[in-house]
């Protein structure tokens, strides 16, 4: 067993209230690796969103084909380095600053949850913010297993003497303080090579913000949070899950579907070349068969030079693709009971992601899942290129929102390097960085 404090994702520090930031952001994924510049302004007084206390605005932005990435881990560090190379630079001339450091998603590692509650004893005096960042500290010495890395400490509900559901006790009086925190963790050694292969790059990790998390806070909207919701994030080659009740994400998993499985069958079956059926499942791809299927015919372009073009019907790709999608529908159904919160997430699923806009999708996830479904969109952030606003980006806009409640996260020391600065000199970023030390 090793304690949490040998054993974590670096946090950050919380956003100064009254001056803009410059946020940087990586999101690796099997199918694509972005990075996305962005100004956080705080918002002015009565204008403020829930878990929206800044706006964003886009800077830079930057997109590559993914590379020496499977299933969210990186299996090619070379490969994977030139990537991450590529997207930052486009990002850094776009925006006209240079990164320093990144905040990056995780959905390799094996991503799971557990929820624990800790006490400390306040004897009947007022709760204090001194008493609140001490039960935090508690929960922060929490014991993982071996080989695994906490990711997030997230604080979901106080008690008062067992008085629960108290949402900001500060102020109040009792003779015990207590927090239950959902602990989201990951193995570490995925978790190491990832932050390697950004490090090559010649780029610090600032932190590291489970993916699943992150598409929770870009595209569920408040109602939905406080109600009980799923969102379902599916990949290119993972689905994350996550649970958000009471406003607070109490549940987080990962498995290896996603829509490269899908391309993968379609190649097999159609004897096409990757690139060929990845295109063929964006442009025709269905799980719901319609009267015309029989008769539209798609083109399937050879694979060699002594082959020739065939065709096959809109229905057939049908037969080909609805398996692999009920099947991953199937694993997130079975995987929300097996979690204990299925209760908790009520009739409201969120689908997103780019796997998720596969024609009739939510029509067979209302069937499999049992739940009212809808698609989800990153919303709130201005400057995203066109191509950039869809739910393939859910996670990279998420990570823009995380540094505005990462405050909830018990702090630790930071490295050497910093993501945030008033601006991107290195007079204003030495200017901030003695300000916040010291």
């Amino acid at each position: 067993m090793t304690h949490a404090s040998d054993a974590r994702v670096q946090r950050m520090r919380p956003l100064p209230p009254k001056r803009p930031v410059i946020v940087s952001v990586l999101d690796v994924g099997t199918s694509k690796i972005c990075c996305v510049i962005a100004r956080l302004t705080p918002r002015p007084i009565g204008d403020i969103l829930p878990g929206r206390t800044h706006l964003i605005e886009v800077l830079g932005f930057g997109y590559q084909r993914s590379r020496g990435i499977k299933a969210g881990a990186v299996v090619d560090l070379d490969q994977a380095e030139k990537a991450i190379r590529l997207a930052v630079d486009a990002a850094e001339r776009m925006a006209g600053l240079t990164v320093e450091s990144l905040i990056v998603s995780l959905s390799c590692g094996r991503l799971g949850s557990e929820t624990f509650s800790v006490k400390y004893d306040l004897s009947g005096s007022e709760v204090s913010e001194n008493d609140i960042q001490r039960v935090l500290e508690i929960g922060a010495s929490y014991k993982v297993k071996d080989g695994r890395t906490i990711v997030h400490a997230l604080p979901i509900g106080y008690a008062l003497d067992n008085n629960r559901g108290i949402r900001d006790p500060r102020g109040m009086i009792g003779s015990s303080l207590s927090v239950d925190t959902h602990l989201v963790s990951a193995d570490a050694v995925p978790l190491r090579n990832l932050e390697i292969s950004v490090n090559r790059a010649h780029l610090e990790v600032e932190t590291m913000v489970a993916t699943p998390y992150a598409s929770g806070l870009s595209t569920l909207v408040d109602d939905e949070t406080q109600m009980g919701v799923a969102c379902v994030d599916i990949g290119g080659g993972t689905t994350k899950i996550s649970v958000f009740a009471d406003g607070q994400c109490v549940h987080v998993d990962a498995f290896g579907l996603g829509g490269h499985h899908v391309t993968m069958d379609l190649a097999r079956a159609l004897s096409a070349r990757l690139v060929d059926a990845e295109r063929i499942k964006a442009l025709y791809g269905s799980v719901i068969a319609t009267d015309s299927d029989e008769r539209d015919m798609v083109t399937v372009e050879p694979v060699g030079d002594d082959d020739v073009a065939h065709q096959v019907t809109r229905a057939q790709l049908v037969e080909i693709i609805r398996p692999r999608v009920e099947e991953t529908l199937e694993v997130v159904r079975d995987r929300l009971h097996a979690s204990g919160f299925a209760g908790r997430v009520g009739r409201r699923v969120v689908l997103t992601g780019g796997a998720s806009q596969l024609t009739g999708l939510p029509e067979l996830a209302r069937k499999v899942l049992g739940r009212n479904v809808r698609l989800g969109r990153p919303v709130g952030v201005a400057g995203l290129p066109e191509a950039a606003r869809g739910a393939a980006f859910a996670t990279a806009v998420g990570l823009m929102i995380y540094p505005q409640v990462a405050q909830i996260e018990q702090f630790s020391g930071r490295r050497k390097s910093m993501a945030l600065a008033a601006n991107g000199g290195f007079v204003s970023r030495m200017g901030a960085w003695f300000r916040e030390s010291f």
